[in-house]
């Protein structure tokens, strides 16, 4: 009988899971300290870089506030969203009513104070929590506010030690002040309210590092509301556990050598992403193989990093115009190109390339390769890569220009 072809345990598509998550144990245990709060302080910020992996320790997270008898609810954040402060109060109501719709409450239970509207037996699920919201007084803020009052009364003597409120892409919400629109500071009230009134209902909000800047510029309360995890590349030995403990597991019949390991990590720089990358190309090609020769040939790192070039960079790199270009070019020849820069140094590097830039220019172009997602600006009013590993892949993309053409080809 044939045997069924072995599936690939290395899983390099955005957000998903990988067969290890290595090195991220440090905040997990911060996210129990979180849970363990009598009166809900801080809440939790993760951020980082692209392919730093996010997404993937939210949903480690996740049995994590279960295990603990806390409810998780919430999904990804868009432009959508922040429309204005209707469409995040939607937002939230749509989320809260997955948990709350098996929950059913007798208009005339002591402490629940129904309108005459309401019927007997009230289910709260999405429509009849949006009818509360409808039938409370005041501004969004405050119907918003009213509703989740009154659904913590509801839950108050089950179980439930409370209600952990998770948005991915949450530097996508912004507030629009030219429409009198405040969705991002909204978001913000609400929550700092129903803390203070000793209702516990955690924020958690992922996003790029953009985003706590956003949060403290809409509400200044934000710096000291919310704990901030920096999500990095990994250290060596957790790239390594990464890739090894995977491959070690019972039946694999690939295995990497210990320099094979070394030459992963040494080129995915211990970024999460990269290393899933990386490995599934390798896995794919050892397994081909042994299955056509029954040995390992030369790894060929060459050709994969050319792979990732086209998978995961040139999308991006698409997104700026030819000046652009330049002056990423620039950047990448700073020796802290892949930390941070300024706008001086900028110039200053400008001054050796054929065509250098002015203080102005630079600034505008940042803003602009800010809007592409290419760089952002941290909160000391430096400047970094919004890409890990950008400055390495404009590198080589120079090289190959400065390559001679093959005989023949114009």
């Amino acid at each position: 009988m044939k045997s069924e072809p072995f599936a690939n345990p290395f899983k390099p598509g955005a957000g998903h899971s990988p067969p290890y998550l290595a090195g991220r144990d440090h905040e997990k245990e911060a996210f129990r300290a979180l849970l363990k709060q009598k009166t809900i302080l801080s809440n939790l910020v993760l951020t980082g870089l692209r392919g730093v992996g996010k997404t993937v320790l939210l949903e480690e997270l996740k049995p994590i506030a279960r295990e603990g008898s806390w409810v998780w609810v919430g999904t990804d954040f868009s432009e959508a969203t922040c429309v204005n402060e209707e469409t995040l109060a939607t937002r939230l109501i749509t989320d809260l009513s997955v948990f709350t719709s098996a929950i059913t409450v007798e208009r005339h239970k002591p402490g629940i104070g129904f309108g005459k509207a309401a019927p007997n037996d009230f289910r709260l699920d999405y429509s009849g929590l949006v009818f509360l919201f409808q039938q409370a007084p005041g501004l969004v803020s405050d119907k918003i506010k009213s509703l989740l009052q009154f659904v913590w009364r509801c839950m108050e003597g089950s179980s439930v030690k409370g209600i952990v409120f998770v948005y991915d892409e949450a530097q996508t919400m912004s507030d629009h002040a030219e429409k009198d629109q405040y969705p991002l500071s909204l978001l913000l009230d609400i929550f700092q309210s129903i803390q203070k009134s000793n209702i516990p209902f955690m924020l958690v909000l992922t996003g790029l590092p953009t985003l706590f800047p956003k949060l403290v510029e809409a509400r200044t309360f934000a710096e000291r509301m919310f704990q901030v995890q920096t999500l990095g590349k990994l250290d060596e030995r957790s790239s390594a556990e990464a890739i090894k403990i995977p491959i070690d597991k019972a039946g694999c019949p690939v295995t990497f050598t210990p320099e094979t390991i070394r030459l992963i990590v040494q080129t995915s720089a211990g970024y999460p992403f990269f290393i899933q990358f990386i490995c599934k190309e390798l896995f794919d090609v050892f397994l081909q193989q042994i299955v056509a020769s029954g040995d390992h040939a030369p790894v060929p790192i060459r050709e994969i990093v050319k792979k990732l070039d086209k998978d995961f960079f040139a999308g991006r790199w698409a997104r700026a115009t030819d000046r652009q270009r330049e002056l990423l070019s620039v950047i990448a020849k700073l020796k802290k190109c892949d930390d941070e820069f300024t706008v001086q140094e900028i110039v200053e590097q400008s001054k050796s390339s054929a065509k250098p830039f002015s203080a102005s220019h630079v600034s505008q172009m940042l803003v602009d390769l800010g809007s592409a997602g290419l760089i952002y600006k941290n909160r000391h009013g430096k400047y970094a890569f919004a890409v890990p590993l950008l400055g390495e892949f404009i590198r080589r993309q120079e090289e190959e220009l400065q390559q001679p053409l093959l005989p023949g080809i114009r």
